[in-house]
């Protein structure tokens, strides 16, 4: 049975790490990792703060809920694990966690088509009904380097401010969001309005969409889902990774 966002904000830390590892699991599957140099993260219930995040050194292919590595907002690791965790990860969704308590989980790539998007003066474009969803709620953050040092997580909060989509200049694409399903959801939204776009930059004649329809697309996104975001492809996703690359949950 599918889960209403209620239900899913009180998952036990068992059922967080299950689909953490699945969601890792999935962004290999649509072939969106870059070997082990992203990361996703899942804040943890519980009155410290603390979150999960993936075990630098794993594909994430091979990552299971056991696997992942809990570590508090000074990124010291919470329980034993052989792989350390990697420090410009910690950084960026430490930034996150810090100041966005709706956010619960955060997903951030190098995909080939959102570090060229990033790479355009313009950002993304409103070329498809796809790329309409995250333009509700884009943010951007330009380059400062590999995210390593703790003063740059003030200014990507601050750019960050209150959205769910964040283009980083130069470097690739982030959302975030109350669950898992809807921060993946989302992932594959902007995923695929950057496709879309560099498909579409091949032709010199572009139409966008106009500003009215873009200023109605929230509206429109609680139809289409029937008021379930993510979840209503949750389901579906994770019998894929049972036929696909079962053992994620041990």
């Amino acid at each position: 049975m599918t889960k209403n966002c209620n239900e899913y904000l009180i998952m036990t830390e068992k059922e967080l790490r299950k689909d953490l590892a699945a969601c890792y699991r999935l962004v290999a599957h649509y072939g969106w990792d870059d070997l082990v140099f992203t990361h996703i993260s899942v804040r943890l219930p519980g009155d410290e703060p603390q979150f999960l995040i993936n075990p630098y050194g794993m594909l994430f292919e091979e990552i299971t809920a056991s696997s992942l590595v809990k570590v508090d907002m000074q990124g010291n690791k919470l329980e034993d694990s052989e792989f350390p965790v990697n420090p410009a990860g910690f950084n960026i969704h430490s930034a996150v966690h810090e100041v966005r308590h709706d956010a619960q989980c955060v997903l951030h790539l190098h995909t080939n088509a959102g570090v060229a998007v990033s790479a355009q003066a313009e950002g993304l474009l409103p070329l498809s009904q796809q790329s309409l969803f995250a333009l509700s709620s884009l943010s951007y953050h330009d380059y400062e380097g590999v995210a390593l040092n703790v003063d740059e997580k003030a200014r990507l909060q601050a750019d960050l401010g209150n959205t769910n989509f964040m283009i980083l200049r130069n470097h690739g694409l982030l959302t975030c969001g109350p669950t898992i399903a809807d921060t993946f959801l989302r992932m594959f939204v902007l995923q695929r309005a950057c496709e879309i776009q560099l498909m579409a930059q091949a032709s010199p004649n572009l139409v966008s969409v106009p500003q009215p329809i873009l200023a109605g697309i929230q509206a429109q996104a609680e139809q289409v889902t029937k008021g379930l975001g993510g979840q209503l492809a949750w389901p579906g996703l994770l019998r894929l990774l049972d036929r696909k690359n079962p053992g994620y949950e041990a």
